[in-house]
């Protein structure tokens, strides 16, 4: 069981890990393409933040955000493999930040193509958040093993 839970463990976090070294490579001076494709969304996002909201929020550069997330993305899967709660947890920050901002599909018409196509990412996204939210649980659940000394019995005659 512990052996397939560990490939289980690795399969999933490569998605993450894959996704970090590709953005890794492409980093550049400018943040790469990730930054490129963030960048309006993000901008969208902190402009109905603010309006809903009342509030301005500062100024923030992508790539610090793009450097961010590879970090989450990277360092949360390679704890995860390790059966880390920490790691979890780091993923379930980049998941819960970033979902809302590329899967926007609050901002399309339900009849259009780009809706359905965002609204499933953004489903999906959902449940590698339950996905984590279940290991953490289980992580809780299952009681720590205690090491029982061994006492040694001597002989009396």
């Amino acid at each position: 069981m512990g052996f397939i839970s560990f490939v289980g463990r690795v399969l999933f976090a490569s998605l993450f890990l894959l996704s970090a070294y590709q953005e890794f490579i492409e980093f550049g001076n400018d943040g790469g393409p990730a930054a490129k494709a963030l960048k309006p969304k993000f901008n969208l996002f902190v402009k109905q933040v603010s309006k809903n909201t009342g509030l301005m929020l500062p100024h923030i550069d992508i790539k610090t955000v793009i450097a961010a997330t590879m970090f989450l993305k990277g360092f949360g899967g390679l704890l995860f493999i390790l059966s880390s709660s920490f790691g979890a947890i780091l993923l379930l920050i980049y998941l819960t930040f970033i979902t809302p901002i590329v899967y926007d599909f609050y901002n399309y018409e339900m009849e259009s193509t780009q809706f359905v196509q965002l609204f499933f990412k953004f489903s999906q996204n959902l449940a590698f958040i339950g996905a984590l939210l279940f290991f953490l649980g289980m992580k809780n659940s299952i009681p720590r093993r205690r090491s029982k000394g061994r006492t040694t019995k001597t002989k009396t005659n």
